[in-house]
């Protein structure tokens, strides 16, 4: 698991409406490339982000870490991402924190499974960056 932090002071750039901390932003992706290429884009965009591989991780880091919205893929080792998402709805402080699937699966099916396990956005891949970064925007925005 890594973290990644850059200092947004630098490019004037807080990604949130709280300006005494930067907004953490918790990365669940199995493969490397995704991970490196979405972790690297929300660093430049001014984010903190943490990274887990697989849904254990992703629950782990969720209870310690406290980030402010999860990016989310289905397909992940061990836990996937539905169990992993109801798992994280049930841990103290993180129920209402935006949880946004990032998936290559795209039916009605899958759709309505993530929204059921507590998802509250669905985005698939391949990422639109723009698509992502107003869905967040949006998601981290609703309850400020």
């Amino acid at each position: 698991m890594n973290v990644t932090a850059e200092s947004t002071e630098e490019k004037g750039h807080i990604p949130v409406h709280n300006k005494d901390r930067v907004a953490t932003v918790l990365l669940v992706e199995d493969t490397e490339d995704n991970r490196q290429m979405m972790g690297r884009l929300l660093v430049m965009s001014g984010f903190r982000v943490v990274e887990a591989t697989n849904g254990q991780e992703a629950v782990e880091a969720a209870a310690r870490e406290n980030p402010r919205i999860i990016l989310m893929d289905l397909s992940l080792p061990f836990i996937d991402g539905l169990a992993a998402t109801r798992r994280i709805r049930n841990l103290p402080g993180l129920k209402n924190v935006p949880i946004v699937v990032v998936s290559a699966h795209d039916t009605a099916d899958f759709h309505h499974e993530a929204l059921a396990a507590g998802c509250d956005a669905y985005i698939t891949k391949p990422i639109d960056f723009s698509e992502l970064e107003e869905v967040m925007s949006r998601m981290m925005s609703r309850d400020q």
